[in-house]
């Protein structure tokens, strides 16, 4: 039973650091993105199950000590998405020859978007009661009333407000698509603690071999089109759209990794990168996802050579 001793002392660490955001802090706020890595950690080093009981444990802690409505949020916010992708990120079967495969981690990122998405999804209809034009109408008196301007012309506050309406209009979108990132990088933390800690049963993979499935440009463009739709579809759409360009930022910086391999200045470049997308993300991040749209429906990392392959070969890291 240590697994479950594991989990619970994994979930009340994550509830800790969840519940942490209410000071406001910005130290606090820093612990609460972070949240998700003791479960992950649980997850992976262990087995599932455990993971499962810290996303159960942190939940009931925060419902017992603050709010049931925060215990929800944490479940479906942290605790199950944490637990999910864990999971299948040790999800593997033998194959002919012995070895074991893994479940890739394209499709891992996917399912990362799905995640995004429908935490986005849920989180807008739970703060209008189960209605869009509830969300809307609460946002915008919320905001209008943060950035009203008693000493302001008509026209500006004309143009205040459709800025504001933009905003709320645009938020599931911000959401999913920042909310990729969180996740990812949660996931990435807690697989290389665990790697070092030896407990870690699959081999690292290579990131930058992660390769999006073609299938994501389908989703993306039915994302898109969900997008008009009224209501839950259009809302859906929005936030999926976001999650799946946020996967193809990092399908870009992937594709950046495995094309400057075995190249000179790779480090100033790689560097400067990183840098851009830090300092200038509102640019960067629209061109590193048109650059990774570009590899999945055209395959560019084939046309560069890695590791010595031959000139139009596949890549060597293309597995899981």
């Amino acid at each position: 039973m240590n697994f479950l001793t594991i989990g619970i002392g994994a979930g009340l660490v994550s509830a800790l650091l969840f519940g942490v955001v209410i000071t406001g802090s910005p130290l606090a706020m820093l612990l609460s993105v972070i949240a998700p890595i003791p479960i992950f950690i649980a997850a992976l080093g262990w087995n599932h199950r455990c993971g499962l009981i810290a996303a159960g444990t942190g939940a009931l802690a925060i419902a017992l000590t603050l709010t049931t409505a925060g215990g929800v949020a944490f479940a479906l916010g942290w605790g199950l998405p944490a637990w999910w992708l864990a999971y299948l990120a040790l999800l593997g079967r033998p194959t002919a020859d012995g070895r074991m495969e893994w479940y890739p981690t394209g499709r891992l990122l996917l399912w990362i978007v799905a995640s995004a998405a429908l935490i986005s999804v849920i989180g807008v209809f739970a703060l209008g009661q189960g209605s869009y034009e509830a969300y809307q109408d609460i946002l915008q008196q919320s905001l209008s009333g943060m950035f009203q301007d008693p000493g302001a012309a008509p026209q500006d506050s004309g143009a205040r407000s459709d800025i504001v309406s933009f905003f709320v209009s645009a938020l599931p979108f911000l959401f999913a698509f920042n909310f990729v990132f969180v996740l990812t990088l949660n996931l990435w933390l807690a697989g290389k603690a665990v790697q070092i800690s030896g407990r870690l049963p699959r081999p690292w993979p290579s990131l930058p071999a992660v390769a999006l499935p073609q299938a994501a440009i389908g989703f993306l463009a039915a994302a898109t089109f969900a997008y008009f739709l009224p209501d839950l579809f259009g809302v859906s759409g929005l936030a999926l759209t976001g999650g799946l360009l946020a996967a193809f930022a990092l399908q870009g910086l992937a594709f950046i990794h495995h094309a400057s391999r075995q190249r000179p200045g790779r480090a100033f470049l790689l560097s400067t990168i990183y840098v851009l997308t830090f300092l200038m993300s509102s640019i960067s991040l629209p061109l590193l996802a048109l650059l990774g749209l570009a590899d999945v429906a055209f395959a560019l990392r084939n046309r560069f050579q890695s590791g010595g392959a031959g000139p139009g070969s596949p890549p060597s890291s293309t597995q899981p």
